[in-house]
């Protein structure tokens, strides 16, 4: 029994956007067209895929799972799409030449790369003494992969002169700063400013950018946040959506209508939201403050 309030749709929409795209604009877009999805084993990554697939592209279906990939894979092909499993860990760079090389060899080329795979990670400064590891897997899976993977598959876009590069980024990147997320947005706000930045580059070789700037989706990598459950989110298939519309139109970015307004005011008023946000983390820290 949905437990939802009424008009909770609408809230969502409101707050993340609800414009997609249509079958058969999707379809045009990328028949027989060859479109590598990083993390499609679960979530966005997999949604993204079997829409991409019912659309008539060659999947390629990348991510360090094979096992769940080969079920996403399944599921594909029993519904009469075409997709092939990569499994790689895209935070190991040789990994990452490995499979370019493969996909390179078996396909010939790749048409449209969906960087969606990411690293989740919400830990408060104090609680990382010890575990610089994390800013360092983060970084590997946000940044640093991606970035390898761009490179690595470059030359053949520019050489064949045609190529689409989607960012699932996160709306955090544009919009104020928040505590304990210090080392998943820095990572995430890295790869969007390296991407736009190469993107001046491209353009003229035939090689287009979008970056979606998500906002909430629930999925695995929400649900350990108990706050992040009780805000309107998107499902994976709406955020495919979205994904989708970026495939398809190759806009420069699809940003939530909420955006705009809380990047304007942040950097408005920088110091009262820090202050603002710095109450919120005292009220909710369980970490008793240095005496």
């Amino acid at each position: 029994m949905d437990k939802r309030p009424p008009g909770w749709p609408l809230l969502v929409a409101l707050v993340n956007g609800c414009g997609g795209v249509t079958d058969d604009r999707l379809t045009t877009a990328v028949r027989d067209k060859v479109v590598l999805v990083t993390g499609a084993s679960y979530g966005i990554g997999e949604a993204t895929a079997k829409r991409l697939a019912a659309a008539g592209a060659t999947v390629l279906l990348v991510a360090r799972t094979a096992a769940q990939l080969q079920a996403v894979a399944t599921e594909i092909r029993t519904a009469g799409g075409r997709a092939r499993v990569h499994p790689a860990n895209l935070a190991d760079p040789a990994a990452i030449e490995r499979l370019v090389t493969e996909v390179l060899r078996d396909h010939g080329g790749v048409d449209v790369l969906v960087s969606n795979a990411g690293k989740s990670i919400r830990r408060s400064v104090a609680d990382s003494y010890q575990r610089f590891h994390d800013i360092e897997r983060t970084n590997s899976v946000n940044y640093l992969g991606p970035a390898k993977l761009v490179l690595e598959l470059l030359p053949s876009m520019r050489e064949r002169r045609t190529g689409h590069i989607v960012n699932v980024s996160t709306a955090g990147v544009r919009t104020p700063p928040l505590a304990r997320w210090s080392a998943y947005l820095a990572s995430k706000s890295a790869f969007d400013v390296w991407l736009r930045c190469i993107s001046q580059e491209l353009r003229h070789d035939g090689v287009t950018t979008s970056t979606v700037y998500m906002g909430l989706v629930h999925t695995r990598m929400s649900e350990p946040t108990p706050l992040l459950n009780r805000m309107p989110g998107l499902t994976p298939e709406q955020a495919a959506d979205q994904v989708c519309r970026a495939v398809a139109d190759r806009p420069n970015n699809i940003t939530p209508p909420f955006v705009r307004p809380a990047e304007a005011l942040g950097n408005l008023l920088r110091v009262p939201t820090d202050r603002l946000f710095e109450a919120y983390f005292r009220r909710t820290s369980t970490r008793k403050p240095p005496s």
